[in-house]
């Protein structure tokens, strides 16, 4: 089964900014995924934050070029809209899923600014099955992805980029749900905001190489060339996994100007999907 639920969240005429990165704000709004009770789970978009300059707004990426007092500002704002701070990791487009434990602190001095993974190679899945945890995943165009068991108290992340899904992330990520208690047919699954078919455009062979592993990820522009369904795949990879619930949530982030984009300005920020079980 899979679920459309709303277009890209409206840009609206204040992208934050206001006081440089030097604190206040408030939390952001979220655009929200059913994921079953007692699921906190949405995105980010670029209102509600301090950032500056090309990252304007609610900027998360620690390593975009961005004021790490303003992303340390913002990733603060965001954990007051969850209800608790929200952990991310060194993404790196792989399949590696770690497993948050309990009480996990990210290290110091700024808990803020400090990723999983940045000493280890990196993760692009996040698995909790300790309730009130908050899990994050940041993104400028890639399939932020949030899951959740909420009979198994089993909630994650997972990055899926092109490199990351064709190489299996999230087969990664629901066997290391599995792992933690989760059982894939329980499992609810939302694609967020990203690079659409719509506009996603990529070489003839580049696509010709992708479906070859994910055909549900063929797909045309609206101008007519080759390009790449992200959640098409998506879908296709969490069905196969044994996750038959998945919905698609927003709209194409190279389009929605409220939205972070890399395609569509290289320097950037990052926006982020969030998931928390409430304790």
């Amino acid at each position: 089964m899979t679920r459309g639920v709303g277009p890209g969240v409206d840009p609206g005429e204040d992208l934050g900014g206001r006081d440089g990165g030097r604190g206040g704000g408030t939390p952001p709004p979220l655009l929200r995924a059913d994921l079953g009770p007692g699921v906190v789970a949405g995105w980010t978009a670029r209102a509600g934050g301090v950032s500056t300059g090309p990252w304007a707004g609610l900027d998360l990426g620690q390593h975009v070029g961005d004021d790490p007092v303003a992303v340390a500002t913002n990733r603060r704002l965001l954990g007051e809209a969850l209800g608790a701070p929200v952990i991310f990791a060194r993404q790196v487009h792989g399949v590696r899923s770690a497993l948050v434990a309990p009480g996990a602190a990210v290290p110091e001095p700024d808990p803020y600014l400090a990723d999983l993974g940045e000493r280890d190679g990196g993760y692009d899945a996040l698995v909790s099955a300790t309730p009130g945890t908050a899990l994050g995943v940041l993104v400028a165009d890639c399939v932020p992805v949030l899951l959740a068991d909420p009979g198994a108290w089993v909630v994650a992340t997972a990055h899926a980029g092109r490199p990351g899904l064709l190489a299996g992330v999230l087969a990664s990520v629901v066997a290391a749900m599995t792992a933690a208690g989760a059982r894939p047919r329980n499992i609810r699954a939302a694609l967020g905001p990203c690079a659409g078919g719509c506009c996603y455009e990529v070489p003839q062979q580049l696509q010709d190489d992708a479906c070859a592993l994910l055909p549900a990820a063929r797909a045309r522009t609206t101008w007519g060339t080759p390009s790449l369904d992200l959640r098409g795949g998506c879908t296709a990879a969490l069905h196969a996994a044994g996750v038959d619930d998945v919905q698609v949530v927003g709209g194409c982030t190279i389009e929605d100007v409220s939205l972070y984009s890399y395609r569509r300005a290289r320097v950037t920020g990052r926006f982020a999907g969030a998931v928390r079980m409430l304790p």
